[in-house]
């Protein structure tokens, strides 16, 4: 009897607590902007701190956010204010934070911050759009693609949208935007019954792509790229088009997206020595046309 009304009360604390939690942390940052109102610096940032990412909505965490930076700016944490700053915009990268009401310096700081990490931020995000599309998963594939494309068009990454490697990024996320669109739209409605006819011949000669869905795709065998003669100084994306023929065996290689001049020819004389299992159209060997996606990176 005394267990069963223990187990109650401790369930009936649980519940409270829970129930408790978000007017806390609402409550803990009002008392923290008062604190910060006040010059207590220290103590609000303590407070924010302790508060952490219990902000229930994404405006909650930027507003604990944008009170940590200006704590460290008043206590003169030049160094913790700049990390503080990247903090806030990593964590919602393609929002822009309203700024009006701070500090022109802390203002300034934001703008540059954003500027800075907004291109290699922009260009993870188009890695996991494309990882998603080679999946096969075209309804996160989308909205990721078009996240990127809306990205490139945002003021603080104009300056370098312009030029490659974001160019190069806006053509092929615009292409494989177009795709992953078109792969989600529904099926047309199926047809009447009809009698049925003898199958159409297969071409076994005709050069085949992903696009043709009865090709079962080439397998890799040795595909590598050799290491960048020199110094990688600027993150780049390019793509190289090849032709598998029907023994696996690389018929031909073509840079279609160039990533730097000093690499392209490089890349695509390693590409004519790839071997891969062929392309097959009902256990038949075919030529199949293959995209490979070049990329060179600045090391971290």
């Amino acid at each position: 009897m005394r267990r069963s009304i223990a187990l109650r009360l401790a369930l009936a604390a649980v519940v409270l607590i829970a129930a408790s939690a978000p007017v806390h942390a609402e409550q803990s940052l009002a008392k923290a902007r008062e604190l910060y109102a006040s010059a207590s610096y220290q103590d609000a940032l303590a407070m924010l701190t302790a508060i952490g990412g219990a902000g229930g909505t994404r405006a909650e965490r930027q507003t604990i956010g944008v009170y940590r930076v200006l704590c460290l700016v008043a206590l003169g944490r030049g160094e913790d204010a700049d990390a503080a700053i990247a903090a806030v915009i990593t964590q919602d990268p393609f929002d822009r934070l309203a700024l009006d009401d701070l500090p022109p310096k802390v203002r300034a700081a934001f703008t540059d911050a954003r500027r800075r990490l907004l291109p290699a931020i922009v260009q993870q995000r188009y890695g996991e759009a494309k990882a998603a599309f080679d999946r096969g998963d075209f309804a996160g594939a989308a909205p990721a693609f078009r996240q990127v494309l809306d990205a490139l068009e945002d003021p603080d990454v104009a300056h370098a949208a312009s030029h490659a490697p974001l160019s190069d990024v806006r053509v092929l996320a615009a292409g494989f935007h177009e795709l992953s669109v078109k792969a989600l739209a529904p099926p047309p409605p199926p047809p009447s019954p009809v009698v049925v006819a003898a199958p159409p011949a297969r071409d076994f000669l005709k050069l085949y792509t992903a696009q043709d869905g009865d090709v079962v795709p080439p397998v890799i065998v040795r595909q590598s790229f050799p290491p960048f003669p020199g110094k990688v100084t600027m993150d780049a994306i390019g793509m190289i088009e090849v032709v598998i023929d029907a023994t696996g065996a690389v018929e031909s290689a073509a840079m279609v997206v160039a990533v730097h001049p000093q690499y392209d020819r490089i890349a695509t004389e390693a590409a004519r020595r790839w071997q891969y299992r062929p392309a097959t159209l009902d256990g038949v060997p075919v030529k199949f046309q293959k995209q490979v996606q070049v990329t060179l990176t600045v090391p971290r």
